[in-house]
């Protein structure tokens, strides 16, 4: 594809050899020559000036018609109209319509030109102008169609960002929750083997301690093979028919995520449960889960309460009677909470509770915009 400039030095070299020409070729003074090439030359620069190029070889051609007749048509005026219409603002278009009618009809006027003349040039400047009107409103559809798909990409990178930011939480919560707990559990499993009073009931205490990390590490494989699932962009669950949000547990599994966590947490439900979307169940889960890794982690808790209120909104409050105090500086715990809580359109506050600290969540239960 040519450049503009090489489209202009031929569109100009074109309206300079259909001018000039005829002029040459004619007898007549020596500065007749000098008009025709004011009335192509200038066309060379036409992106840069349509208007004032425009006047300039509309002026000369009006000058040249008095004393000498081309045999061809005004090719510069007619090729600076289609650029006025083409690249100028619409006020200009607009103006230029009327100014462009009067000057064509002067230029007829002036010289006396037959009758037979004035319906071939008002065609051929009305013919200029609507071309220079298609080409404006072609290239006025093909910058919004790029200036869409400029958004459209912007958003996709949004989603993406987005979805990388999801993944990261999920797997910090799932890995620094289930790693800490088979950690717990195996420093546990001997103690719990010595309070047999016999063999068989210490090799039956280590084996129960045995299975309560093989479950803890049996379920972590299986989110994190969901989690990797998606970035493999892996179909194989929904050709299964197993639909996206199953993959992630949700309030159902909380009583599952707090008889499991090593800590004596007691669970109570106030209201009556409703159904919610997916992603606020996800957000709740993993918001409780992070709040007990912290608990287990730093807080020295000897209990841990967890109360699920259902209202207006949904609130949980995670609630501990350990050291309390400020989180510790660098973690991304408490960060991402508040981010899964905010993209769900709730919120999240920490800080020292009544005996320890506390973690209050609200999360609305009316909408899916996760």
């Amino acid at each position: 594809m040519r450049s503009p400039r090489t489209v202009d030095a031929l569109v100009a070299s074109a309206v300079v050899a259909a001018t000039a020409v005829p002029v040459l070729l004619s007898p007549g003074p020596w500065w007749l020559v000098l008009l025709a090439l004011s009335a192509s030359v200038p066309v060379l620069w036409r992106r840069r000036a349509p208007v004032a190029v425009t006047l300039v070889v509309g002026a000369a051609m009006s000058v040249l018609v008095l004393w000498q007749k081309p045999l061809l048509l005004p090719w510069g005026p007619l090729v600076g109209v289609y650029t006025v219409a083409a690249l100028s603002r619409p006020l200009v278009r607009l103006v230029s319509l009327p100014v462009t009618v009067a000057a064509v009809w002067l230029s007829l006027v002036l010289p006396r030109e037959n009758a037979d003349v004035y319906p071939l040039m008002g065609t051929a400047f009305l013919a200029a102008f609507a071309l220079g009107a298609a080409e404006h409103a072609r290239r006025a559809q093909a910058a919004e169609h790029s200036e869409r798909a400029r958004r459209l990409e912007q958003e996709r990178a949004s989603a993406v960002l987005r979805e990388r930011a999801r993944i990261a939480r999920d797997m910090h919560d799932i890995v620094t929750h289930s790693v800490g707990l088979m950690v717990v559990q195996a420093e546990a499993g001997p103690f719990a083997g010595r309070r047999g009073a016999d063999a068989a009931d210490r090799e039956d205490a280590r084996t129960e301690a045995f299975d309560r990390i093989a479950d803890t590490g049996r379920a972590t494989l299986s989110q994190l093979r969901a989690l990797l699932g998606v970035l493999r962009d892996d179909r194989a669950d929904l050709a299964a028919g197993v639909p996206p949000a199953a993959v992630q547990p949700g309030l159902a599994a909380l009583a599952d995520l707090v008889g499991a966590c090593g800590l004596p947490v007691r669970l109570t439900v106030e209201g009556a449960p409703r159904e919610v979307p997916a992603e606020v169940g996800v957000a709740a889960y993993r918001i409780v889960q992070e709040a007990l890794t912290n608990v287990r982690k730093h807080a020295g808790a000897s209990s841990v309460s967890v109360r699920v209120r259902w209202g207006g909104d949904l609130e949980i409050e995670i609630a501990d009677d350990g050291r309390g105090g400020p989180p510790r500086p660098g973690g991304l715990g408490l960060v991402g909470m508040r981010e899964r809580a905010t993209t769900c359109g709730g919120s999240v506050r920490t800080g020292p509770g009544p005996g320890g600290f506390t973690v209050l969540a609200r999360l609305p239960v009316d909408t899916a915009a996760c």
